[in-house]
């Protein structure tokens, strides 16, 4: 299974977010019927609700699922890098996040300014994680000292797509 990481060292997801990994697990998101795929773009109203999030793998394996954006506030001054919006562990393979324990609970897309990056990192655990603790704050969250603190390792799957405020309907 040759999976491409070209796409997430262009968009940066690589380096701002997490290291170079070879792909190992086939994660596949969806928000509605829209398959996100590297850099697509998804309007922040149809990801309002979490996306629907199939993990390949085997029942005895574990998965912890992060979604973050590195572009908090906005992509030119990034002073809340990352902005934490999803996590769930203990993700059971060959199942979905629905069947794993959310850590913190799903937000959506809000960017207030530019287009920004929305990306789902996911992380083979070594084994059940227990009790995590939730991040004090969604800002200035860090997805390699979380993965470096549940000694997660690399990431094994990673897609990410971007969105950008949309425009207010105008009223008379």
């Amino acid at each position: 299974m040759a999976v491409s990481v070209d796409p997430l060292v262009v968009g940066r997801v690589i380096g701002d977010v997490v290291d170079m990994f070879i792909p190992t697990v086939t994660m596949s998101v969806y928000y509605g019927s829209k398959h996100v795929t590297n850099g697509c773009d998804i309007k922040p109203s149809t990801a309002i609700n979490p996306p629907k999030v199939s993990i390949d793998g085997h029942s005895d394996e574990f998965y912890t699922l992060v979604m973050t954006d590195p572009d908090a506030p906005s992509p030119s001054e990034p002073s809340m890098r990352e902005w934490i919006h999803w996590i769930v562990s203990d993700i059971p393979g060959g199942t979905n996040p629905t069947q794993g324990k959310e850590i913190l609970q799903y937000m959506g897309p809000r960017p207030p300014v530019g287009i920004h990056r929305y990306i789902l990192v996911l992380f083979q655990q070594r084994g059940p994680l227990g009790p995590v603790q939730q991040p004090a704050s969604r800002t200035n969250f860090n997805t390699r000292r979380f993965a470096e603190h549940l000694n997660l390792g690399l990431p094994v799957a990673t897609v990410y797509f971007n969105a950008q405020k949309e425009p207010v309907s105008r009223r008379r």
